[in-house]
């Protein structure tokens, strides 16, 4: 939890968000991630200043582990002096202690979120799903958290101005936006309507428009002229070596040229031959790409 010290913006962990969607596709499959088609609603984990603080964090904490499926999973919230924001051990449960910085106390509309985290923690840890680092694999419960439908709320916490800031989670604002507009594209949900910080209403929409450009870079049928100038060229000059952009040539067995390019939705990557108006299938998502190649 950032309190008060500057906010990191852009896409430094771009393609490990990435790669987080990609293993999700994995693990789960498309049929599981529809599951989570609907999010988690603003009055189910609304949190007034009225409420105890301990039994509205324990009605919080059911629902976002309802909202994950785990209905077998019983969360336990304390709250301490830490620097963190929260923290959760994910052992074999059923019951779960979640600790929740002091913080909270005072800033108990960020509860939600936090709690939101640390059941995602629990998920992955039931999955088996995990990625190498510890920085990674905060990276990859921020990306699930968001993608199957709590980390809105992740997104919401975030404040900044001249003279304070406050965020949580390990994603920049703008890649919490990037992850949810990739979920909004897929499930058609608009999660603007929720925030109640301008900020994150910003960040969404800068998020967006990165996702966006996902689904118009070439081979893809959708992208622009500027772009597909420079697919040309490096199609005529496919031979000299591989092109700086997210697409790659390559001969097949009988020396005919293929193109491989990352999924707009999950970003596998998808292999086609070159030879104009393609429509594939992603073997992962089972996403139908209409292509010119």
């Amino acid at each position: 939890m950032g309190d008060g010290g500057p906010v990191e913006h852009g896409y430094p962990h771009l393609e490990t968000v990435r790669a987080a969607v990609t293993a999700l596709y994995r693990r789960l499959s498309r049929d599981t991630i529809e599951t989570f088609s609907v999010s988690v609603a603003p009055a189910d984990v609304a949190f007034r200043d009225t409420d105890d603080l301990h039994l509205g964090a324990q009605r919080v904490a059911r629902e976002i582990v309802r909202h994950f499926r785990l209905p077998d999973a019983r969360l336990i919230v304390g709250f301490r002096e830490m620097t963190h924001a929260a923290n959760v051990e994910p052992a074999a449960g059923p019951e779960y202690f979640v600790e929740l910085n002091d913080r909270f106390r005072a800033h108990r509309a960020g509860i939600g979120a936090a709690l939101a985290h640390e059941v995602a923690h629990v998920y992955l840890h039931r999955l088996g799903l995990a990625f190498p680092t510890t920085a990674e694999n905060e990276i990859l419960t921020d990306t699930a958290t968001t993608y199957l439908g709590a980390g809105w709320l992740l997104l919401d916490a975030y404040r900044e101005d001249a003279v304070a800031s406050r965020k949580l989670g390990y994603l920049t604002p703008e890649e919490f936006g990037y992850v949810l507009a990739k979920r909004a594209l897929l499930f058609g949900e608009d999660p603007s309507p929720w925030f109640t910080s301008r900020q994150a209403c910003t960040a969404y929409a800068q998020g967006r428009d990165r996702a966006r450009r996902d689904g118009r870079q070439p081979p893809l049928a959708a992208a622009g002229w500027a772009v597909r100038r420079r697919y040309a060229r490096d199609r005529r000059h496919a031979w000299d070596g591989p092109p700086a952009a997210p697409y790659a040539f390559a001969a097949d067995p009988a020396g005919r040229l293929r193109v491989s390019f990352p999924c707009p939705v999950c970003h596998q990557r998808v292999g086609v031959p070159v030879r104009g108006r393609v429509r594939a299938r992603c073997g992962l998502c089972r996403t139908v790409l209409e292509c010119d190649t």
